[in-house]
């Protein structure tokens, strides 16, 4: 009986192994990809920026569709722009990212859940030193074959966050009534991911 556990042992954990295995790895590639954010601006208007400086990768199954399996990011906060340098600097002051303190914004996918005929991505969301769970609408794109080699993956997403539920509070009340920065912040991600090549055992 001895020996049968030990080999049932041994057979469960050479199934896991080799289902981790089959997941493949896409890395992003910065040079075609996009970290965006829309804010209002003294009620009338909306700002767009982005971030300059990021990284991430997912896990899909290519024996089940290319389902997403796993993903995570980082930005780093000193990065953000929206062409207005003195804009930028108070961004990036303790009114706001305090990016001297806080220096990375991170994402750590932990599930992956069918939402109608669309996906939503599930996980651990941490901006100015605070980690809330973020349920992200996601498209995934391809795989195809690149013209300059390799396989590629194109990833979105959209969505919306509160940035006072991060401790980003600093706002002032216009004249005409009204905050001069909105709380509601849009998340526009697009990437372009290359296939990582398989390491070797």
């Amino acid at each position: 009986m001895r020996i049968t556990r030990i080999v049932v042992t041994w057979a469960v954990s050479a199934l896991i192994a080799s289902t981790a295995l089959a997941l493949d790895t896409y890395k992003i590639d910065p040079a075609h990809s996009s970290v965006n954010f829309l804010v209002d601006h003294m009620v009338v208007n909306t700002v767009h920026g982005r971030f300059r400086q990021f990284e991430g990768t997912i896990t899909v199954d290519p024996d089940n569709g290319n389902a997403l399996k796993g993903a995570s990011g980082t930005i780093q906060a000193k990065s953000i722009n929206t062409d207005i340098e003195k804009r930028d600097n108070h961004l990036r002051s303790p009114d706001f990212f305090d990016a001297e303190k806080f220096p990375t914004i991170t994402f750590e996918g932990t599930d992956v859940k069918k939402d109608g005929n669309g996906q939503i991505l599930i996980g651990k969301f941490t901006m100015h030193g605070v980690t809330k769970d973020v349920s992200l609408p996601f498209t995934l794109k391809g795989p195809i074959k690149s013209p300059m080699g390799g396989t590629i993956l194109g990833f979105e997403v959209n969505a919306k966050i509160n940035r006072k539920d991060y401790g980003l509070t600093w706002n002032k009340v216009i004249e005409a009534g009204g905050l001069m920065v909105g709380e509601d912040v849009t998340i526009q991600i697009n990437t372009e991911l290359v296939k990582q090549a398989a390491e070797k055992k």
